[in-house]
């Protein structure tokens, strides 16, 4: 689901104008994206927390040169913890579930346009 879909679902299910629905989706979306930036951590009830976390510092490895080892610097990632409602949903999904689901994602999106020559 893109944003565009979500915006199209609200609007239908509110009668709002697309538009207004976009610009609170997206004010939504830069408030969390603000808050989180600035290391605060963002919990929504029934649907999960996302919160700024450090990641060590650690050597990885090329895989085209293993015998060279790479330093990974530490450094800040977002991190997502859904809700008990949202966990609780996902759990009862099958594998075929997902496989079917990610099948018609896929055909739904646009084909990627050719570079040109």
């Amino acid at each position: 689901m893109t944003k565009r879909d979500l915006v199209i679902r609200i609007s239908d299910e509110t009668a709002l104008v697309q538009q207004q629905v976009l610009d609170v989706v997206q004010k939504t979306l830069d408030y969390i994206a603000e808050a989180l930036a600035k290391g605060e951590k963002i919990e929504l009830r029934n649907f999960g927390v996302f919160e700024v976390k450090v990641r060590k510092a650690r050597v990885g490895r090329n895989p085209n040169a293993p015998e060279k080892d790479v330093p990974i610097p530490q450094r800040a990632v977002v991190k997502f913890k859904p809700g008990k409602e949202m966990r609780e949903s996902v759990l009862k999904l099958t594998p075929e579930q997902v496989a079917k689901a990610n099948e018609a994602a896929a055909a739904a999106a646009p084909e990627p346009e050719a570079p040109n020559p």
